[in-house]
């Protein structure tokens, strides 16, 4: 039986480059090639891609997917609106989405609006003495701007073991308000935010000096725009209102620049 020589000596042409090259020094290529082997070219990964399988669609034993919690919004430049001698706010807040009776909690409130504070807009006070987890009557320092029933949160920032901090802020709904009181608390509640009441937070005991916020129950307004073809006419609500416990002074619009309006608690677990 015959055998191919060695070629110790032998030259060979490259199919590439046409040169002559030590047959002991040529390779082939991917393609059928017969190259030296620095003209070599290994095959390029896109000429073989990896076959794609779609993501699968579905899954065993799925579960509906957790409803998020309500995030602050910023409002519109100067968005409070009063009437002298009338206890009602007017606040623009386009395409927002909210519902009537929503708790909304104003904060980065940068002025006084027709005479009204503030810390009335934000409704901010802190507690007067330590309380527990099944308190009914809660004393605040100033509860005079709140109204006479509604929601607030107390916030309590709680560090682990571990070093790190994290809220167990409560909310709490009350019927009665007077002498700086809330009297008829419902511990561990919420409030209704884009028409959905979020879980309940957990009743637990906070001390005095803890900071207490408020919010406001809102009522939707609604205006009809006219548009081009059918229907002819379009109702939108992108404003709301809310009533304040006294009067405001004068009429005007401002609040300033990036004031921000959320649930009563959007620092939520």
């Amino acid at each position: 039986m015959s055998k191919f020589a060695k070629g110790k000596y032998a030259l060979a042409i490259s199919d590439r480059s046409g040169l002559a090259f030590p047959w002991r020094q040529m390779v082939t290529e991917w393609n059928g090639a017969f190259v030296h082997v620095s003209e070599y070219e290994p095959k390029q990964p896109q000429l073989e891609p990896k076959p794609f399988v779609a993501d699968p669609q579905g899954l065993e034993q799925a579960r509906p997917a957790r409803t998020e919690f309500g995030t602050q919004d910023f409002l519109p430049k100067n968005p409070f609106t009063t009437a002298a001698a009338s206890k009602q706010v007017t606040v623009s807040e386009p395409f927002s989405n909210r519902s009537n009776n929503d708790i909304v909690r104003f904060t980065e409130v940068k002025s006084p609006v027709g005479g009204v504070a503030v810390s009335t807009l934000e409704l901010t006070t802190t507690l007067s003495a330590n309380i527990t987890a099944s308190a009914k009557s809660i004393a605040v320092a100033d509860s005079s701007a709140f109204p006479s029933s509604g929601f607030f949160m107390i916030e309590k920032i709680k560090t682990s073991t571990t070093g790190s901090s994290f809220y167990e802020n409560e909310v709490i709904r009350y019927s009665g308000n007077a002498g700086n009181t809330f009297t008829g608390c419902v511990r561990g509640t919420n409030s209704q935010f884009r028409g959905i009441v979020p879980r309940n937070t957990t009743a637990t005991t906070h001390d005095s000096g803890a900071k207490v916020y408020g919010g406001y129950s809102i009522t939707m307004v609604q205006t009809t725009h006219k548009q081009a073809g059918q229907p002819s006419t379009v109702t939108q609500e992108n404003s709301y209102t809310f009533n304040l416990v006294s009067n405001a002074s004068a009429s005007a619009k401002g609040g300033g620049f990036q004031v921000l309006a959320g649930p009563l608690d959007f620092q939520q677990r």
